[in-house]
This record gives C-alpha cells, structure tokens and sequence, in this order.
C-alpha cells in the first residue's frame, strides 16, 4: 500500500497535509465540547455564577460545533479531489506499464486480469482515500487524545474506559483475522468473472450457432455463485462488529454513572460538584472514544481489500518488462536487410524449442516466404522481427544490427506490420488505415485512398455511406473478414516502411483478389523487403526466396523451382494443392 504513494505529487501531498491539518483542528474543536459542558455544568452548580456566564460559555460550544462542521465540509471534499487524482495517476501508470509490455507479461497476468486491476482494484484504492482516509486520520487522533485528557482523573472511571476499549480492539483484530483472507480471494474471482463475461461476449455468436447457452449460463454462476458467498460470510462477519460496539457503548454509559453515582455519594460536599463534573466530562469523552473505534471498524472493513487490491496493482507496476529498449541510435551499414543467424527460440517456461538454428537473410526489395504444416513455427519466427518476443539463442538483425539494440520506437517504425488476426480499432476507415506514429509526417488521406486502392479495398470502401469516414466498429464486427484482412494490409502500406510482414495476411481472400493484390504490392514495395507467411502455395510461389519450416526446423531454402525438386515437404504441399500441370504454368 505505501508503494503506491510514490506516485504522490508535491500538489497531492499539500493537498494531503492541509487535510490532516484540518483533521486535527477538527479534533480539537471537538474534544473541545466536553470541557465546555463540565463548565456549564460548574456554573449552575454556583451560587454566584450569572446567566450571561453560561450563555457564552454555551455560545463557545457552538462556536466549535461549527467550526468542527465546516472542517468537516472541507475534509470532504479534499479528500474526494486527492483520491480522484491519485487513482487517475494509478490508471495511467497502469495502463503505460501495460502498454510496455510483452507478449510474455500478457499472458502472465491475462488480459481480463488486467482489466480488473486497472477498474476495480484501483476504485477500492479511491474508496479507501476519499472515505477513509479522514477517518483513519481522526479516529487515532481523537481515541489519544480522548485517553490522556482523562488520564489521571479518575481511575475507576478510566479504567471502565479502558475496558471497552479492550474488548473493541480484540473483537476487530479477531474479525479483522478472518476475512483479510477473503479478500485476495474475491479480486482472484472477479478476475475471473471478468473473463467468463469476456469470454462469452467475444464469442456470442459460437455460443448461439452451439446451443451453449445453458453451458455458459453454468460457468457464470459457478464463479458468481462463489464470489456471491464469500461476499455474504465477509458481511455476516462483519455484522458481529454492531452488537458489539451497542454493548461496549451502553456498558460504558451505565459504568460510568453507576461508579459516578457511587463515588458522588461516598465524596465530600466540597467535591460532589467536581464528581459530578468529571462524570460528564468523562462520559462525553468515553463516547468520543468509543465513536473512534467505530470508525476504525469501518476502515477496518475497506482496508484490508484495498491492501490486496494495492498488492495487486504493484505487481503490475513492478513487473520486470522482458522486451527492453536498446540504445542504438548510430547510422545503419544496410537498408531493409533482415538477417537470422543460427536463431533458436522457446516460449517462456516450455521445455522444447519451437525454432532450431534458423539463418538465412533477406536483402531489400526481396521477397521471401515461409511456409510449413500448422505448427511448424512461422509465425513465431516472423514475431521476433518486431520483438515482440526476444530470441533465445542466435541474433536477428535488422539493417545488419542486432534488433535487442534498436530502441523498440525506431525498430517499429522500419517495419510495416500485418498480424494473423486483422483488427480494427473503433473509429473511421481512415483512422484504421491512418494508425499509429510512423516517425515521419501524419498520413494524409491521398495516401489512405492510394494504400487502400493497392489493397484492393477500394471498391467496398467507396461504396459506404460516408466513405473514408465511414464508421468501422471495434473488432470490425460491421465488415467482413476479407475487409478487414485489406484494411489492415493497407495500414501497413500507408506506413512506408522499409520491411513489411505479413503474417497469413492473405488467408481470407479469394484467388482473384489475393492475385490482384500481389501483383500491385510487388509494384509499389519493389524498393522494400517483404517477408511473408502463407499457407498457399500461389501466394507465394513468385517469392524471391521460400522457407520450408518443418517441427521449427528449416528443411527447405530457395526459389520455388529449386524447392519442387530439391525438398520433399514443400513437394508434397504444392501437390497438395495443385496439379501438376497448374505447377507447371504457374
């Protein structure tokens, strides 16, 4: 918890110090009362005293009432401005943090875990300031101060005090035993209740074409179900904290009138009056007392979920980042040269390598293609391009320098990225098209209209409502899976880069369009390298160099007629797919 107020601003912590300072002027208006009602209490008892004597001693009184009551206003609302800028600041060091990271610290944490850290577990930080932050300050404030003015001036009296006081801590430590706990349980499953709800949103459509309703109605409520029972033991647990605290209060109030009364009768006429006097003086402080228990308790109920929700959100600030940027910022010797020298590479904690001893280089405005059987590691061979996983052992260069030298921001802006799985962010054609920071000038829309038209996405692009600014949905659930395919290959050719990957980019288009497609691409990219993974054997047939991967290993390199009589896996694809005679005129 206290990790996180490094993320305090000098504006946070005078904002912080002006509400404690008015916490304690607070508390000091408030233990201010009972001196002044011992003193009314003095004044009606003498003979000699005036009306006007006990008026303004009244009128002080009320003076401190609302006084206490404007501290009070104003303690509120600092309080409220602090929490809301401290969790704004949680959120966007959240999000930057997670924005740094690998594929690798994704998976570790998942994505709907993420999410919960970055919502929920952030508004349990926020309630605990805005609420409880004036209550954990005045509660211990108020509880000493209470304790040492009436130290001293009755023991009987104080040791009542003490007594409830006693009997309060313990029940809160018991209570306090049994539910923290429960707390690191219920952010786990709200993780998880996320991911259910995310899981079942993101495939309605599987979930009905399947008739699985019922299966994911059973999966909601199993972790709902549990969630909703810990909840209902945390509440009834803490519900032991009322008859508690009611008993300790009206044991207090009857103690110390019973031994008041007791000691009023067995004391000296010269004195009855000053027993009397610490007997209301001491029962307005036993109450102040006991009402800073009581707000202790409630701080005792949101802090230890706020604690776990801090531990939470500092694993994510503390993750160590595996994809690190580099330093290198020299001129390069080669332009659009991608090289993999001797490259193995393993996911993280598998036991296998995927890839084994890769090499081969690509120099600019080559073509060269990767293909194999599912599973063969393509696409995690072209990943460690971008780095968007490091290799374990061997070096990829790009531009002959080792790409863990480059700073990540300069590596991307070389690289024109197109992944297996095509995704539009919500916003205009233009904007999907137009994404990101390329390094150079902003991407005009003569250049959209130029990069969607070689992606063979102008025809449908025209035909909408509003064209260029038409509205493409989040996940492009209103275009079809081959739009989405040419507005994501068009957002890597408005980049300009000098290396473009395509990741399977071609799957979901037909043989015409995918032909139309490369042919305009080998046009427009003949100054750049393209490295591209495919499945069919047309796409990449006219490469300038093709990569056979078989179980991570490279089985095959070379043109595609060196590879139909030299390698038998790449033979035994294209007879796969096409005739011997289609072969032939290919």
């Amino acid at each position: 918890m206290i990790k996180l107020f490094r993320y305090f601003t000098k504006k946070d912590y005078c904002i912080l110090f002006f509400v404690v300072s008015l916490v304690i002027f607070s508390v000091f208006l408030d233990l201010r009362t009972p001196e002044y009602m011992s003193k009314i209490t003095r004044l009606v008892q003498t003979d000699d005293s005036t009306m006007k004597e006990i008026l303004i001693t009244g009128g002080h009184m009320l003076l401190c009432a609302v006084l206490s009551l404007a501290c009070t206003i104003c303690v509120g609302f600092f309080t409220s401005l602090l929490s809301a800028r401290f969790s704004r600041t949680i959120r966007r060091k959240i999000f930057e943090k997670v924005e740094s990271f690998g594929l690798q610290e994704i998976k570790k944490f998942s994505t709907s875990s993420l999410i919960t850290r970055t919502t929920n577990d952030v508004t349990q930080i926020e309630s605990l300031i805005a609420m409880g932050l004036q209550l954990l300050i005045k509660s211990p404030v108020m509880a000493v101060w209470a304790l040492l003015k009436i130290i001293g001036k009755s023991g009987e009296l104080s040791l009542v005090t003490f007594t409830g006081v006693i009997i309060i801590v313990v029940t809160n430590l018991i209570i306090i035993s049994i539910v923290s706990p429960r707390f690191a349980r219920i952010q786990k499953l709200t993780d998880q209740l996320n991911g259910v709800t995310r899981e079942n949103l993101t495939g309605i459509r599987v979930v009905h074409a399947f008739n699985a309703e019922k299966f994911m109605q059973k999966r909601f409520n199993n972790v709902n179900e549990e969630l909703s029972g810990i909840h209902l033991k945390i509440t009834r647990t803490f519900a032991l904290m009322d008859p508690v605290m009611n008993f300790v209060m009206h044991f207090q109030h009857l103690g110390i009138y019973v031994i008041g009364a007791y000691l009023i009768i067995n004391s000296s006429l010269m004195n009855k009056i000053t027993m009397f006097s610490n007997m209301v003086v001491f029962s307005s402080y036993g109450i102040q007392v006991i009402i800073s228990f009581l707000m202790l308790t409630f701080i005792f109920m949101i802090f230890p979920r706020a604690k776990v929700s801090a531990n939470r959100i500092n694993e994510v600030l503390d993750e160590e980042v595996s994809i690190k940027d580099g330093n290198f910022a020299g001129d390069v010797s080669e332009v659009g040269t991608v090289e993999f020298d001797n490259v193995s590479f393993k996911y993280p904690d598998a036991d296998e390598y995927l890839l084994k001893n890769i090499s081969f280089k690509v120099n600019k405005g080559e073509t060269i293609a990767f293909i194999g059987s599912t599973g063969s590691g393509k696409s995690s061979l072209i990943n460690l391009v971008p780095r968007l996983y490091d290799v374990t052992d061997g070096v990829v260069y790009v531009d002959g320098v080792n790409v863990k030298d480059y700073c990540l921001k300069d590596l991307n802006n070389k690289i024109g990225y197109v992944p297996q799985k095509a995704f539009m962010f919500n916003g205009t054609v233009y904007d999907n098209v137009s994404y990101g920071d390329n390094g150079k000038e902003k991407v005009t829309l003569k250049k959209v209209k130029e990069a969607v038209k070689i992606a063979q996405g102008k025809d449908f692009v025209e035909k909408m409502d509003q064209k260029y600014n038409s509205h493409i949905a989040r996940g492009g659930t209103n275009v079809s899976g081959g739009q989405k395919q040419r507005l994501s290959i068009a957002r890597a050719i408005a980049r300009d880069p000098e290396i473009y990957i395509f990741d399977d980019s071609f799957s979901a288009l037909d043989y015409q369009t995918d032909a139309k497609l490369r042919h305009e691409l080998k046009k427009y990219t003949n100054n750049s390298t393209c490295m591209i993974v495919a499945q069919r054997i047309g796409t990449i047939m006219n490469a300038d160099k093709i990569v056979v991967l078989d179980k991570g290993e490279c089985v095959g390199l070379g043109t595609h007629e060196e590879l139909l009589k030299n390698c038998d896996v790449y033979r035994e694809i294209a007879f796969s797919q096409l005739s011997e005679e289609e072969l032939k005129n290919a």
